[in-house]
């Protein structure tokens, strides 16, 4: 996702408001923005703190600064600057988390991202963007130029399958219907598990929707609609349980008075086997393989 992301900025160059800062990271993939932005592509250097200061003091200037790091480092490191210096005055910079999750695999739990959006939400102001698809930058990056406060988002993996065209982005998109439940998916996980799910026939798998902006706003009636029709739901994403997407989603469906009577919450679990491996190792550790979660409908369907 992240060449899609270098793509997507290329053609937002020009805009003399667009100033982009990197924590020295983002080698072999922002080359290309590097030499085409000049003085306005600044290296910060391993400085994250002082990056997302300058990058308030910027936007008190009238630019719209694009701040980027490894997710972790981007959202945790410099989190009392994040907070005291944009949240707490409103500021429009975009924080760019890439490998969101599991996504720096072998790197080991220093590089991952399993509590970002979580702790970001409770700050005020925050919005967050996972997209899913490498596609989705091209719609979201110039809708970011126009936010009214700080954004953070998260890039992933691009798990688009070949030969198939998403919905164009949207914080809530219906990628496949079935007639077994429904599986609420975040972010690039919908994009892993289309493919199996549009493997099986339609009476045997389950609604498929991708999430990709928080915080929520107000429910899709078509999904609440796929709720009542099939009371099996099962909400599945790279992020620790606690302050996540699913318990928020949860949380708006107690008050939509809409609690499906089946409900399962899949999420990042760390690390059970005490081991490290690749992202994919990961997902599957903690269920969050497409086949983990297509089998919950199964197991339901033949209960």
């Amino acid at each position: 996702m992240r060449q899609a992301f270098c793509n997507g900025l290329l053609l937002q160059h020009s805009r003399p408001e667009f100033l982009f800062l990197t924590g020295d990271l983002g080698f072999r993939a922002l080359e290309p923005l590097r030499d085409c932005m000049a003085a306005r592509f600044i290296n910060a250097g391993v400085a994250e703190q002082n990056m997302v200061s300058v990058a308030a003091g910027l936007c008190r200037q009238g630019f719209r600064p694009w701040v980027y790091s490894i997710a972790p480092f981007i959202f945790a490191r410099p989190f009392e600057q994040i907070r005291n210096d944009l949240c707490l005055h409103g500021l429009p910079a975009v924080l760019v988390g890439n490998g969101g999750g599991y996504g720096y695999g072998v790197m080991g739990c220093t590089h991952h991202a399993l509590e970002d959006y979580g702790v970001l939400l409770t700050l005020s102001g925050m919005q967050v963007c996972i997209p899913a698809f490498d596609s989705d930058l091209a719609t979201l990056i110039p809708q970011l130029f126009q936010s009214s406060g700080p954004v953070y988002l998260r890039l992933g993996l691009g798990e688009q399958p070949r030969e198939w065209s998403p919905p164009e982005y949207a914080p809530w998109r219906k990628l496949a219907s079935g007639e077994r439940g429904t599986l609420i998916a975040v972010g690039p996980l919908a994009g892993a598990v289309w493919e199996p799910c549009m493997a099986i026939p339609e009476t045997m798998r389950p609604n498929l929707w991708c999430l990709s902006q928080l915080p929520l706003a107000s429910l899709p009636d078509e999904l609440l609609l796929d709720l009542h029709r099939s009371p099996q739901l099962l909400i599945a994403e790279e992020h620790v349980a606690h302050g996540s997407a699913g318990q928020s989603l949860l949380a708006a469906l107690v008050l939509a008075g809409s609690v499906p009577s089946i409900v399962r919450h899949v999420a990042a679990l760390g690390y059970p086997s005490g081991r490290y491996g690749s992202q994919r190792f990961h997902r599957a550790e903690c269920g969050l393989d497409a086949a983990s979660l297509l089998a919950f409908f199964n197991s339901k369907a033949q209960a």
